[in-house]
């Protein structure tokens, strides 16, 4: 569908999604040579948007497994429907009692009862999870397996398996391939190193804060009705915050939430109240709050922020 690396930067814009030239290769490459793709960089920079907006560039579902720690194989693979299996048993159960009447001894009973274990452990009790979802789907899907590191080392070494062959195995029924490989997209925001084996099964792409030209284009692709010269200043605002020794840098997503922020507050330029108010949609740690006030204070004589990173005025 997407045969050059421009028509999937374009099929990104079209989901409003601006991708560099390596998202947009890397993204190709994945969708071509049937590879997951490893998605790496700070949290809030665009990784899981891009899966979501690939998906529906590409009009599949997007099939997501949230990972976490603790995360095991039965909550992202799939569970038996033991509710519904005791159902199930409850209304067969006069029809089990004739079967099982016409045997003298209890071992004849359970040889028989094991005849119709295949009833009870089939596809139709089966509960797929994210995992198997994406194996058995009809169409072809996009799997975004979400912040990889915080799944516990177990898991990440099932996820190989799983990778490596797109077939799963349920003891009670066989081993089940995939009938669509899906593109696999996993996240991490390096909470903890991934192991090589992970990352040798995949391409890899390390998506960082965008410059100040990327990132005044995603804002105004993003909230068109920000006055352009408030755009700017915003812009050069986080560009200066993030050359702080911040606890929590502000990412695109706080960018974007920071710039309908002003919108609403129908905000002409940045000054003093403007930022005392809305500082906490940027950051979220209240020793970066106060960081920031101070080198906000130091930029001007009496008024607020006065030069920006860029060397322009803010205000």
């Amino acid at each position: 569908m997407f045969n050059t690396i421009e028509a999937v930067q374009s099929a990104l814009a079209s989901q409003n999604y601006i991708a560099t030239d390596d998202i947009a290769t890397v993204t190709f490459l994945s969708e071509h040579l049937g590879k997951p793709a490893l998605i790496e960089g700070p949290a809030g920079v665009g990784k899981t948007e891009l899966a979501k907006s690939w998906a529906a560039a590409t009009g599949r579902e997007l099939v997501r497994l949230q990972c976490y720690e603790g995360l095991d194989e039965s909550k992202a693979l799939y569970e038996w429907e033991y509710a519904k299996q005791m159902l199930y048993t409850q209304l067969l159960r006069d029809k089990l009692q004739s079967i099982l009447n016409n045997f003298q001894t209890l071992t004849e009973a359970a040889d028989r009862l094991a005849q119709e274990e295949d009833v009870f452990f089939s596809e139709r009790f089966l509960l797929p999870r994210p995992l198997l979802k994406a194996i058995t789907s009809d169409k072809p899907v996009v799997l975004l397996i979400d912040e990889i590191d915080r799944a516990d080392a177990e898991f990440e070494a099932f996820l190989l398996e799983v990778l490596s062959d797109f077939q799963v195995t349920v003891p009670e029924i066989g081993t089940i391939k995939a009938r669509h490989v899906p593109v696999v997209m996993l996240t991490s925001n390096n909470t903890r190193e991934l192991s090589e084996a992970l990352k040798r099964r995949c391409l890899y792409l390390f998506v960082d804060y965008p410059s100040y030209q990327a990132e005044l284009d995603i804002i105004k692709l993003k909230v068109p009705e920000l006055k352009d010269k408030l755009a700017q200043q915003a812009v050069e605002l986080v560009q200066s915050l993030r050359q702080m020794d911040l606890k929590k840098n502000p990412s695109i997503s706080e960018t974007l939430d920071w710039a309908k922020a002003l919108v609403m507050l129908n905000a002409d330029n940045l000054d003093e109240g403007i930022l005392e108010n809305t500082l906490t949609v940027l950051l979220k740690h209240e020793a970066d709050i106060q960081k920031a006030r101070r080198m906000l204070r130091r930029g001007g004589n009496d008024d607020y922020p006065q030069r920006g990173r860029r060397g322009s005025r803010w205000s």
